[in-house]
């Protein structure tokens, strides 16, 4: 028995750093990797697409519409009209439609702020109150500035750049790249369309499973559906509310009162900010015309008096619970495509969220309280989340 060797220790498992098993600290290191680099993303993506918006503008604004515009297509479509034909038909009841749409806006405009130098003596004369009462402040702000800028300061040299001299001159040096932009818009809105078709058969046979094929299609199809129920909803919305203006500032004796519909049909499109800049317009045109300040300022009162009407009955009344959007992601989705791409971006800036939520609500979305304080980093789609939201409701 003594002749035995003794027993052999048993093996411990390697020490792993701070309590994690390798597998979790893999999925750690790949899960900050991609952190990073999505944090880096978002910060070069916007100077990326300021730099580059004579290229991303006109690709977003044509994939938008097309988007809205592929219920209309797939009707034609199925009337056995060939896609190339459905496509050109849609483009082109676009364009007639846009253009139609800002002559009436643009052209009045045009005649209407013409007149605006030899109007200044009225807003002055309307607006005589309020300088008034602020006159004494003016002078006192002019004084203390006055005693404080006792150092002149020096301009900083800058380069001088001639403007340009004439109407004929603006159009020469602005206008090709705002046609060429244009006419990519035209194309790439007529190529998408005329190869949707095959473009969506392609995404969803391409796919290796059952389950990715009918997650592909219930996306791509969740997608048109939302963006083009938000256009044609808001379209109609916005349209109904611009002739109520309009009529309303004929009875007024508004002169233009089918400009200032197009302007506030145009505007509403922007939630929030688009408004009051109509509000601001109009009190600048009221200034101009009417002589009596009360009557001046009803017209910008017309217009925010609907507005609300709209936006607190109308809307909800129509649209209900199909379309709604988080109102923080919305202000922050304007001000960032209004940064990046100035109004053209703040028109876009809802359908381009509706399009960005619609594709992570499938396909998950970084979860980074999980990340920092868990052990998760993806959120699942929101079909798998229903039944534990269905249960902390039920558990309140």
């Amino acid at each position: 028995m003594s002749d035995l060797p003794p027993p052999a220790e048993p093996l411990l498992p390697a020490p792993t750093v701070v309590g994690l098993d390798p597998p979790l600290r893999r999925d750690r290191l790949l899960a900050s990797l991609t952190l990073t680099a999505g944090v880096g993303l978002m910060l070069g993506l916007p100077f990326a697409l300021q730099a580059g918006a004579e290229f991303f503008m006109p690709t977003a604004i044509a994939l938008v519409v097309s988007l809205a515009l592929i219920p209309l297509l797939e009707w034609l479509e199925r009337r056995r009209l060939p896609s190339a034909i459905a496509a050109l038909f849609c483009v082109i009841l676009f364009l007639v439609i846009a253009n139609v749409a800002l002559a009436a806006i643009i052209v009045p405009a045009t005649e209407f702020f013409r007149l605006l130098p030899r109007r200044i003596h009225r807003i002055q004369a309307n607006l005589a109150p309020i300088l008034d009462l602020y006159s004494s402040l003016e002078r006192y702000a002019n004084r203390t500035l006055r005693q404080i800028a006792t150092t002149p300061v020096r301009p900083s040299p800058t380069a001088a750049v001639a403007p340009p001299s004439s109407i004929v001159e603006l159009a020469a040096t602005s206008a090709p790249a705002v046609i060429i932009q244009t006419f990519y818009a035209i194309l790439v809105g007529f190529f998408f369309l005329s190869g949707w078709t095959r473009m969506r058969e392609k995404m969803i046979t391409g796919r290796a499973s059952f389950g990715g094929a009918m997650t592909t299609a219930r996306v791509l199809q969740e997608m048109v559906d939302a963006v083009s129920s938000y256009l044609g909803t808001i379209t109609a919305i916005n349209i109904a509310l611009g002739a109520i203006v309009a009529g309303a500032l004929h009875l007024l004796g508004m002169p233009f009162p089918l400009m200032w519909g197009g302007i506030v049909t145009l505007l509403n499109y922007i939630p929030y900010f688009g408004p009051v800049v109509a509000a601001l317009l109009l009190s600048i045109g009221g200034l101009m015309t009417f002589s009596d300040v009360w009557t001046a300022l009803s017209a910008p009162a017309i217009m925010y008096g609907a507005h609300l009407i709209e936006a607190n009955v109308v809307t909800p009344l129509i649209v209900g619970h199909r379309l709604t959007i988080n109102p923080v992601m919305i202000l922050i989705s304007i001000s960032f495509w209004g940064w990046v791409w100035g109004t053209v971006g703040a028109l876009l800036a809802v359908p381009i969220l509706i399009i960005v939520q619609t594709i992570l609500s499938a396909a998950g979305r970084p979860d980074i309280a999980g990340f920092l304080f868990e052990d998760g980093t993806l959120m699942r789609g929101q079909e798998e989340h229903g039944p534990v939201i269905e249960k902390v409701a039920d558990s309140r």
